[in-house]
């Protein structure tokens, strides 16, 4: 185990590699927030790869976007609730 002193300095060079990343991610508009974002990373040092994890993150936000809609049109069509 490493000592506290080098455990915190690695914690903060992790923090501010993630913090860079994230303000790449933001001018690059990929809406990613900093949780998501380390778990990509942490995704792809452990051997995911960078490609695949990108396209099924694509392929999860098109397909919420289609729940989103059907959720929406459903809603639409839904007949009013009634209060008393």
């Amino acid at each position: 185990m490493a000592p506290p002193d080098e455990r915190s300095e690695k914690q903060a060079a992790a923090q501010q590699a993630v913090d860079i990343l994230h303000e790449i991610s933001t001018i690059l508009n990929c809406h990613l927030d900093r949780r998501t974002l380390s778990i990509c990373i942490s995704m792809i040092e452990n051997g995911v790869s960078p490609e695949a994890l990108a396209s099924v993150v694509k392929e999860l936000r098109n397909e919420a976007q289609v729940q989103e809609a059907h959720a929406q049109e459903a809603q639409a069509q839904a007949p009013p609730v009634r209060r008393r």
